[in-house]
């Protein structure tokens, strides 16, 4: 009973941190976005309102299994997290990050797709693409199912793929990042890198935004490599102008919802 009602603390605890995280990150994004873009979310208030509340949904869902599985490596030595940094050789860091990253970003694209069959648009993927356009409060706004696939994956791989625990932290750092700024509605790397060699191979908010706005395209998370090999990477989408946000984008995003959803 002892063991059980711990396990409860750790998913509670977990949940609250997740929850807490994106509240901040997400708070400070969509504060910068209102330095940087004035107005860029202006009349969007209920739109907000409703990617928190699928977000704190979600916060609960990445946490339990998160939390029991943070319980099982503090107590009973769960996973292949080490904090000896001597434990494997110092060139294996960076490796553990690019190996986590690189298999994260494969599920997602996969998943990604599938949440893009007609089917199971219309029951789960629809509340993502519900944000129209997404802002920086969208980054977890996904209906349970969708939210389900996603928080599987690190607290699979902490059992397959040894990794120091300070490289974890920074893998989901990467993960909170990357999600918040793919969404906020503009581009926060600068040029020489959206548009240079880097970007060929990485993806920022001007590949992601591309996605929303046609939907069937632009799939992946972290890397171009599965889009590019599967013929689904279109380039770099395009922030319309501050002001006709909103407007424009509906326009777009009507159009391809009725095509993407068989409606």
């Amino acid at each position: 009973m002892l063991g059980s009602s711990h396990i409860a603390l750790s998913a509670l605890a977990m949940t609250l941190i997740v929850g807490v995280r994106y509240l901040l990150t997400s708070g400070m994004f969509a504060w910068l976005t209102d330095k940087v873009r004035p107005g860029l979310y202006k009349g969007m208030k209920p739109q907000i309102g409703r990617e928190i509340r699928w977000s704190l949904y979600s916060a609960a869902i990445y946490g339990i299994p998160t939390g029991v599985v943070a319980w099982g490596w503090q107590n009973h030595g769960w996973t292949q997290v080490y904090t000896d940094w001597s434990a494997y050789p110092l060139w294996y860091l960076p490796v553990s990050v690019i190996a986590y990253l690189f298999a994260h970003d494969t599920w997602f694209y996969w998943t990604h797709r599938w949440m893009h069959q007609p089917r199971w648009f219309r029951i789960a993927h629809a509340v993502h693409h519900d944000s129209r356009p997404p802002t920086a409060w969208a980054a977890m706004s996904f209906h349970p199912i969708e939210a389900l696939t996603g928080a599987i994956v690190i607290p699979v791989l902490v059992f397959v793929i040894p990794i120091h625990a300070a490289m974890l932290g920074l893998v989901l750092g990467i993960m909170t990042l990357m999600g918040v700024t793919n969404h906020m509605g503009w581009e926060l790397f600068p040029r020489w890198l959206v548009h240079g060699p880097l970007g060929k191979g990485l993806i920022t908010a001007s590949h992601h935004q591309h996605h929303h706005a046609r939907y069937t395209c632009n799939y992946g998370l972290y890397f171009r490599f599965w889009d590019r090999l599967c013929g689904t990477d279109k380039g770099l989408g395009e922030f319309p102008a501050t002001g006709s946000h909103k407007g424009q984008a509906n326009a777009a995003l009507d159009a391809a919802r009725s095509a993407h959803s068989g409606s």
